[in-house]
């Protein structure tokens, strides 16, 4: 992989703007059809909210990262999800490997000297920049 520009192995900064931005779309997404309250409201006291906003995080990542190789998120920073494989295309299963593992939150959290994340690894895919 080149060390920087299109292909290279995407930053942490871009990662995690990445997700935040997922996560509030999915949050949106919540709010909108499921009634979930938005955070930081009187109505969002309890907590149970933030399930209803992980499985539309959860459905939101697999769907497209299994059918596009990226989400809206990675879109937006110019990152892109690839397989570490001849094609470089995402399949099902890794992809919902992939979104299983990021759901449970702490392998997203620890990553190799790469910067890949243990989610990533299980999954035999890496987080690299489209742009």
């Amino acid at each position: 992989m080149p060390r920087s520009g299109p292909g290279s192995l995407g930053s942490f900064g871009r990662r995690l703007v990445g997700v935040l931005i997922d996560w509030a779309i999915a949050t949106l997404i919540a709010a909108g059809l499921f009634r979930a309250p938005l955070p930081f409201t009187a109505q969002a006291a309890n907590g149970n909210e933030s399930f209803t906003v992980l499985g539309v995080f959860g459905v939101m990542t697999l769907l497209l990262t299994a059918t596009l190789g990226f989400t809206i998120g990675h879109r937006v920073v110019g990152l892109q999800v690839r397989a570490l494989s001849q094609t470089g295309r995402v399949l099902p299963l890794q992809a919902f490997a992939r979104t299983v593992l990021l759901c449970l939150f702490i392998p997203a959290v620890i990553w190799d000297k790469d910067g890949r994340g243990l989610h990533d690894k299980a999954a035999n895919t890496v987080i690299v920049r489209a742009r």
